[in-house]
Order: C-alpha cells, then structure tokens, then sequence
C-alpha cells in the first residue's frame, strides 16, 4: 500500500529533518481525488493567464521604456484622456474574468456537492484529538496523537511521519462517494487533508459539509488547520483508503471489536482491579490524554492549566474529582472524557490522579463506581 505524504507542506516534518529535497515541492499537489485534480488543474489555468498577463504587460512597459527614452530623441505625448483606451482597459480584464470564471464556478459547485453518498462520516473536533463516526455502520471512535512524548521531547530521533501518526485513522472505501459532516466540540477547527482537496472549519455548534471520492488505497495525511489552542500542532489526520472488499472487512472487524468490548466492560462492573493495576494503567491513560495540559509531574502549567499534585480536586471528594473527569469542566479547556474512554479507563486515572506524585490519598476507584455515577446522572 503506497504511502502518500503531504510532508511538502506540513511544517512539522520539514523541521523534522527527514524531508528530502526530491520531496519538497514548490506547487500545490495534484492529490488523488477526482476533485482535487480539477483544483489543480483551475490553480494551473489560473496561473498561466497571470504569467501571460504579467509578460505582456511588462513586455510593454519595458518595450515603451526602451523605444520612448529622452536619448533617442523621444517627446512625451501631452494628452488628456482617451475614451478608446478606457474602454480598452476595461474590456479586456472583464473579458478574463469570465475566462476564469467558467472553469472556478463549475470546480466549486462540484466541491460542494454531497449528495448521493455512498458512506456518511461525521468529524467532530475537540481539544486535541478527532472523533469519527460512521452513519451506515454502529461505529465511532476517538483519533489522537501517536507520536511518543520521547520524540517531541527530542529523547529520540524523530520518525519519517513525525507528529503525523494517530493511534487510530480514519478508514474508507476506494471508488465510493464519502460525504463527510464537519463540527467541533469546543472550538474552531479545521480539518485539512491536503490531498483530497478539503479544508473544512469545524465550528462548535454548527455543521460544514465535504465530500471525497478517492481513487486509490493508500495513506493520505493532513493537520488541523486552524489555531485552535496549545496544541494546535499536536492534532494530525490520517486517512486509510482500502478497497470496498478490504474496508467492509476491516468494518465487520472493528463492530464485533467494539461489541466485545462493551461486553468485556460490563463484566468489569462485577470485578476489582487492584491498586497496583489501576495505577499502571493510570499512568498509561493519564500520559495519553491528561499529560499534554497537567504534565507528567502533574503541575500543570502555571497561569494556564491547574496542577493536580496537592490538588483539591485529586485530594478533595471522590465524586466531584469522578465528575470532573467524566463531564469536563464548562468555559474551560478541560474536556468531558466519559463518552471518551472505558469505565476501566476512567477509573484508573481517577485513582492514579489520587494516588501519584504525594497526593497518597489510599481511594481505589473501581469501574462499578463510574458506572454508578453515570447510572445516577
């Protein structure tokens, strides 16, 4: 499966070091979708018409310099307005703007037409992660950042695909029309896949509207493309194409996948981890998804995000400390991770948030707590 790289114009891997200069470009990709050639091809037309434009027009300017000069005798022209010329002037750069327009006009309509999709999509934004939802089939699922800390801390060597991996893409079938419905949870973000010709803004309380139809597998890439906060750059989008017979395989996998561990959940309800398990996978769910705002120290940033060592949230109500975890926290960059994670998930950063860096407060808090607390909401 061939791998396709917008690295030309992401930022994050030209700074990386491993872009070579064959793959470093100077015009815009051609992408591989039928749309994003009719882009390219509206953005050549265009550019054309202004080198003819601009080599006429200085052709002239240079002609009249050099042929109207004082040394060769030349007299200025003493006239005052010309209705011929003003009309000129006038004709002919309407005369290109209908040019251009035709071929933009007809681009457009066709970019913004997603009727008659064959699979459905809904992108929702929030603060750093994407969450996809498939209308056709009983699936949805977070994609966030798989790039490890260790490499953005430079403890290691940064990767081919440096802050462009998630633990999860997006995956879609070859030759059918997906439509795609773009939001956001929080606030503005833009979901970007360059070789696709989308670039849609995620507004929070509204729905924009895309489409793709992409014609080959492969491994396409893109970024939030808005200022959306501190880790703006921490929020990639990957996108796998498989065949329509490789994709409703890998559907099929992923529902039964999903089932079973809604299943494996309710089983939990009846068992305890113990503390030492709870804190091993605190540790790991907390530096996945806490990390990035409260650190690994867990002192936050001063000013900008609360620590939780010595915290009265970690150290405070069980409840409460439950509450903030699984609905966020209203007007604040603190996000509702109940629809996100497990029960087991929730839980252990629950307990390690209330165990780890000092706080030693001793609570164990199990599944069958978060459970009850989302049953009594």
């Amino acid at each position: 499966m061939a791998t396709k790289q917008v690295s030309w114009l992401i930022p994050a891997a030209v700074l990386s070091g491993n872009t070579s200069a064959e793959e470093m470009r100077l015009n815009m990709t051609q992408g591989v979708t039928d749309i994003s050639a009719s882009v390219y091809n509206l953005h050549m037309i265009i550019f054309y018409i202004c080198c003819v434009i601009g080599i006429v027009v200085f052709g002239i300017m240079f002609w009249s310099i050099i042929h109207h000069r004082k040394s060769k005798g030349a007299k200025p022209a003493n006239f005052h307005e010309s209705t011929k010329v003003e009309i000129l002037w006038t004709a002919i750069p309407f005369v290109i703007l209908i040019a251009m327009a035709f071929p933009a006009t007809k681009t457009l309509i066709e970019m913004e037409d997603t009727t008659d999709a064959d699979l459905t999509v809904q992108v929702t934004g929030s603060q750093w992660k994407w969450h996809y939802r498939y209308f056709e089939h009983d699936l949805d699922y977070y994609s966030l950042l798989a790039t490890p800390q260790s490499e953005i801390h430079n403890k290691i060597a940064k990767s081919a695909n440096y802050l462009l991996e998630v633990d999860r893409p997006l995956v879609i079938p070859t030759g059918q029309k997906v439509r795609f419905l773009i939001t956001s949870d929080d606030v503005i973000h833009s979901w970007w896949v360059p070789e696709f010709a989308i670039k849609k803004d995620a507004n929070p309380g509204f729905i924009n509207e895309a489409w793709t139809r992409v014609n080959e597998p492969g491994i396409y890439r893109g970024q939030c493309a808005e200022l959306c906060g501190k880790d703006h750059g921490f929020m990639p989008i990957v996108v796998i194409a498989k065949e329509p017979a490789e994709f409703n395989k890998w559907m099929a996998e992923q529902t039964e996948i999903a089932k079973n561990a809604k299943a494996e959940e309710q089983k939990l309800l009846s068992m305890n981890m113990s503390m030492e398990e709870l804190m091993t996978l605190g540790e790991k769910v907390y530096n996945a998804n806490c990390a990035a705002c409260h650190q690994q120290n867990g002192q936050g940033i001063p000013g900008v995000f609360p620590g939780l060592k010595d915290s009265a949230i970690a150290l405070g109500d069980v409840k409460e400390h439950i509450n903030i975890v699984v609905n966020g926290k209203a007007g604040t960059a603190m996000q509702a991770f109940g629809k996100q994670l497990a029960l087991k998930d929730l839980a252990a950063i629950v307990t390690y948030e209330r165990n780890a860096w000092g706080n030693n407060t001793g609570d164990v808090v199990q599944a069958a707590a978060i459970n009850e607390f989302l049953v009594d909401k």
